[in-house]
């Protein structure tokens, strides 16, 4: 989004004159596009994220993000003819949940492209049912690697599907960033290492530990958690007995701040260091005031700081969602907007129509779309992952997230 002026949500317009909740016609043949408002065509953004549960703030900042973009992109007429609309699904943080959303909007011929998910875990869930189906799927906050390099991805790179892409960096790059930091700036050299078994965690504490060691650093300790649990004082008193100077989480924060809290009070006074997924603000309210210290690195730089953004909070404000658009606002909305640009070139290339198998062609489009974000630089390379490697590190001063340090992960 950035150099690109966002037009600021007026006050009718959020009163409904465009209202985007809605999808259009099924009936509209394989064109892929329903009768749109006036006559023109309809092309519906799925959304897909836990709009419901513990990771709901992250998971309700995507989806009114990727609605601002739409409302955005219709104001300024951007893609002539065609209206954009949103659809938004509720994964619940279930891979299951996210499958059968995958399938629903494979099944609405109206729906041209997919923000979401949240979640690594939930992302392999969907893939293969969109890649099927030709439908792009741009996710604003899937780290694990293996989505876009495959399994086997630390020796050989292999794209599984060319309809899967994505707006943050990956833990191959998240993980040695933070293991950089903590030993080389933090000074910490004994860590015990945690995570929740499920992909993005699991994934994000190997990387993590793979560059510690490499830098010197000892692994004091491991231990693998329930992600439904909430009483750690077992993994608390382990981590008090092995002497580590830091713990680093691989998780989410519904476990993260209950996890710090019980760790500082079995008498280890050492800070949590965690990923993207603990870096909200209910972390904190979690953790407890002795959270202070405790430490997270995300994706890209803070929004609030990135001349690009600013239009994206001020609109985001102006629209009145009751929500914050948390940690992957910025994302989301710069995914929905590529979306957007790959229809608007398939529409562009076709005479100013979508074609009969627009779905193929936006997916296709897509690889090369390359615009200025919220976020920064928006473009894909060659596996679909983002060409923007930034990374900050933030840490809990005062009972808010404070920058610390923003960079490149060099290897």
């Amino acid at each position: 989004m950035r150099q690109r002026s966002l037009i600021a949500i007026t006050a009718a317009l959020a009163a409904g004159a465009l209202t985007l909740t809605a999808c259009g016609s099924r009936d509209s043949g394989d064109k892929g596009s329903g009768s749109g408002e006036g006559g023109g065509t309809t092309v519906v953004i799925g959304v897909d994220a836990p709009l419901t549960g513990e990771l709901s703030a992250m998971g309700l900042g995507i989806k009114n993000s990727a609605d601002l973009a739409a409302k955005t992109a219709n104001k300024q007429s951007l893609v002539k003819g065609v209206t954009f609309k949103i659809e938004a699904l509720d994964d619940q943080a279930q891979p299951s949940a996210g499958q059968q959303n995958a399938s629903k909007f494979v099944g609405e011929s109206e729906v041209l492209g997919v923000v979401g998910p949240l979640n690594s875990s939930v992302a392999e869930s969907m893939q293969k049912v969109f890649d099927d189906a030709k439908l792009v799927q741009v996710s604003p906050a899937n780290t694990g690697p293996a989505l876009t390099q495959g399994a086997d991805w630390q020796n050989k790179k292999v794209r599984p599907y060319k309809a899967y892409f994505r707006t943050a960096t990956t833990d191959a790059i998240q993980g040695p960033f933070a293991a950089q930091y903590v030993y080389t700036t933090a000074k910490k050299k004994k860590v015990f290492v945690i995570d929740d078994k499920k992909t993005y965690g699991s994934g994000l504490a190997a990387t993590f530990t793979g560059e510690f060691k490499k830098l010197g650093g000892k692994v004091v300790g491991t231990e693998h958690i329930n992600p439904d649990a909430k009483d750690f004082s077992a993994v608390a008193t382990k981590v008090k007995n092995s002497g580590a100077d830091v713990v680093y989480y691989g998780g989410e924060y519904p476990q993260a701040g209950p996890l710090s809290k019980q760790i500082k009070a079995a008498g280890a006074k050492v800070p949590l260091v965690g990923g993207d997924g603990i870096k909200d603000d209910t972390f904190m309210k979690l953790a407890g005031s002795e959270a202070t210290g405790d430490l997270a690195t995300s994706v890209g730089a803070p929004v609030e700081d990135l001349p690009s953004a600013k239009q994206f909070v001020a609109d985001y404000k102006a629209a009145g969602y009751k929500e914050e658009y948390s940690a992957y606002g910025g994302y989301a909305y710069d995914s929905a907007w590529s979306i957007i640009e790959a229809v608007k070139k398939v529409v562009d290339a076709n005479g100013g129509k979508l074609p009969s198998d627009a779905r193929a062609k936006v997916t296709e489009a897509m690889q090369g779309v390359s615009f200025d974000g919220v976020t920064g630089k928006v473009s894909f390379d060659e596996y679909g992952d983002a060409t923007n490697k930034q990374l900050t590190v933030y840490a809990v001063k005062n009972g808010a997230w404070v920058t610390v340090k923003s960079g490149t992960y060099t290897g």
